[in-house]
């Protein structure tokens, strides 16, 4: 884990391998998750009840470029999108906090990725600071199935499994099939969650506090934020060229919540 990168240095590299700055999430592809979401589709739910709430996708964009930093132009359909570093860098400090008081508390702490490829490293790393702090980094129960598939965890971090290999997944199935194991077996929930996708808007969802990454088109965690359902959702593009590239992001984090060294 390298030092700390002061923010600005952070800023600077966020910017330089995209995963703020100009992303590589075209435009287009934004709107079109912005839309599903509004039309009703629990596949960009990602587990978070949404109700009758966000049915116009011009208020999901409102929110997103709040949040999240993408253009707030209604009339700009096509092309390069972008995600506003200094949010991304301000949501870090917020999940940072989250991070300092579980580590106080020697809180239970679950760590889940459906982005494998991309933020593995990120929350392994974490859990690892976590751990060596004192807290409880939750083990899940054994033989969990889910969306036909399998849910174990590869370096404390929580995984979906399906033909050998690791998947990319929105469903909040395989966190439902985790927290349902442990209240079957008669233990105690997650204190903190921190997780993405589906992983993270079911956690919150169940009433937990969760903290958790988001790429420009997943809307609906940034929603869930804005309804005070997630604790933070921090904006990142989720798989960028070299997994590498976040551990300088993973390093301020850390740095942030006194887990660094």
């Amino acid at each position: 884990m390298p030092i700390p990168p002061s923010r600005t240095e952070l800023i600077d590299h966020l910017v330089r391998t995209r995963i703020a700055g100009l992303v590589a999430t075209p435009r287009e592809n934004n709107l079109d998750h912005y839309r599903r979401l509004a039309q009703g589709d629990r596949l960009y739910w990602f587990g978070v009840e949404l109700g009758d709430r966000w049915r116009d996708e011009q208020d999901v964009l409102a929110v997103m470029a709040e949040r999240c930093g993408v253009s707030d132009d209604l009339d700009h359909r096509m092309g390069q999108d972008s995600i506003d570093p200094e949010l991304t860098v301000a949501a870090l400090e917020r999940m940072a906090a989250f991070l300092r008081k579980a580590a106080e508390g020697r809180q239970r702490v679950l760590f889940a990725t459906g982005h494998p490829g991309g933020l593995l490293d990120v929350h392994r790393t974490t859990a690892a600071a976590l751990r060596a702090a004192g807290c409880e980094v939750v083990s899940i129960p054994g033989g969990l199935r889910a969306d036909d598939g399998s849910v174990y965890q590869v370096a404390d971090v929580a995984v979906y499994e399906r033909g050998a290999t690791l998947w990319h997944t929105h469903s909040p199935a395989p966190m439902a099939a985790i927290l349902d194991g442990l209240l079957r077996e008669g233990r105690l929930l997650p204190d903190l969650v921190v997780a993405d996708h589906g992983w993270a808007g079911c956690a919150a969802q169940r009433g937990i506090d969760t903290v958790g990454y988001a790429d420009c088109n997943d809307p609906a965690l940034f929603l869930a934020e804005a309804e005070g359902t997630l604790q933070v959702a921090v904006p990142l593009d989720d798989h960028v060229l070299d997994p590498r590239f976040y551990e300088p992001m993973t390093a301020y984090l850390l740095g942030a919540a006194g887990l660094a060294g």
